[in-house]
């Protein structure tokens, strides 16, 4: 029979392996959420969404079935119209986001893989929502600098979700914050990135932990001291903050 300690330590192993989806102590409270309040209230779209997602090969790249329902809460909350996303993947969040916004509402959409999207748009064109999305394959940032040039584009968005290269986050924050409009939301997602933003220098990492947890430090610390928005961390899915822009 094992011993306390030693269940302790098995736990938190396996935890370990899902820790990129839930900082929680324990995957039995992570568990909890999910069959009480999340997968009930999940639309037959989202799940079918997800457990093809689960079935692709970097299923960890994918947001979280939790993260996907305060997504969709917070843009009914906000009243978003018009939004954007980079980094889609296969594209659940942006089905919440697609869900959340009024018929006539907009996403533009950014990834470098238009072949992962293309896997989860059947599922999407089903849910009735694809005509709300405008799908651009290629890196964001060329995409951003010539939105800013156009004056029209400044402050424009309700909403802005980013999902993607973490090492490029504070590169998209310089123009992301001139065309969310003030009062607008920008969410950073993975800003506790596994939990290594507080390991020890020495911590067994994988190995591309540990390559973007510097990157993702630096994004911290300067949302933190930037006086044009208020911010909000949250422990949800591998960590979100959420940036209201005041001025």
């Amino acid at each position: 029979m094992a011993s306390n300690g030693e269940d302790q330590q098995t736990q938190q192993s396996r935890h370990q392996e899902v820790g990129h989806k839930s900082l929680l102590q324990t995957d039995a409270l992570y568990q909890y959420i999910l069959e009480t309040s999340v997968y009930p209230r999940e639309p037959e779209s989202m799940k079918e969404l997800r457990e093809l997602t689960a079935k692709h090969p970097w299923n960890i790249m994918t947001t979280s079935a939790d993260e996907g329902q305060f997504l969709n809460m917070l843009l009914k909350l906000v009243n978003a119209k018009n939004t954007m996303e980079i980094g889609v993947y296969t594209g659940y969040s942006l089905l919440a986001t697609a869900l959340a916004l009024p018929d006539d509402g907009k996403i533009l959409a950014m990834d470098i893989n238009r072949e992962n999207y293309e896997l989860g748009l059947p599922i999407i064109q089903k849910a009735g929502v694809a005509h709300k999305i405008e799908f651009r394959e290629g890196p964001a940032l060329p995409v951003l600098d010539q939105m800013i040039q156009d004056e029209k584009n400044h402050g424009s968005f309700d909403f802005i979700f980013v999902d993607a290269d973490k090492d490029n986050y504070l590169n998209y924050h310089k123009r992301l914050i001139d065309l969310v409009k003030v009062g607008g939301v920008i969410g950073y997602d993975n800003t506790l990135w596994n939990g290594s933003v507080v390991a020890p220098p020495d911590a067994p990492l994988r190995k591309y932990v540990r390559y973007y947890r510097d990157f993702v430090l630096e994004l911290n610390k300067e949302l933190a001291a930037d006086p044009r928005i208020e911010i909000c961390m949250l422990p949800v899915g591998d960590g979100i903050t959420l940036c209201r822009r005041i001025k």
